[in-house]
């Protein structure tokens, strides 16, 4: 799999954990194209997953957050609105952005830019066009 076919997967499922089991796929698993069985570190893939991580949660199009079950989530763009329009339903933490900033020691430090202050202001208005029951639709069942 290569970095575009993952940001792809990400566009077409909308949300999507980085690691963690839950209610939507994996990504380091779609990478593997198999399930995981401990660190994904130690897979025969770690270095290409390491690649394609660094590389879709760098999009533009892909917010980083703690949405689902407080672990890394990936959301594409399209569901920003409705991610916006149900904020209230999350602790702000979970909707934060996160953006994972390499030290020059070699440390991986993550920032947050706290919601909504990483929302652009064109999603902040579709947001208020849609109604919750279809912001609800659109991120699907795990809600």
């Amino acid at each position: 799999m290569t970095a575009s076919e993952a940001l792809a997967f990400i566009e077409r499922r909308g949300l999507v954990l980085v690691s963690a089991k839950g209610p939507v796929p994996r990504l380091t698993e779609v990478i593997a194209g198999e399930p995981i069985k401990g660190s994904w570190w130690g897979h025969p893939k770690g270095q290409q997953i390491f690649a394609i991580i660094e590389t879709v949660t760098a999009s533009d199009d892909v917010l980083v957050c703690r949405l689902i079950k407080r672990k890394l989530t990936l959301v594409h763009r399209r569901l920003w609105p409705a991610l916006v329009r149900l904020a209230p339903r999350f602790p702000a933490e979970q909707i934060s952005k996160i953006r994972q900033e390499h030290t020059v020691s070699g440390r991986h430090v993550n920032n947050e830019i706290p919601f909504p202050s990483w929302v652009p202001a064109a999603v902040m208005k579709q947001a208020q066009r849609l109604s919750e029951a279809d912001a609800l639709r659109a991120l699907g069942d795990w809600i």
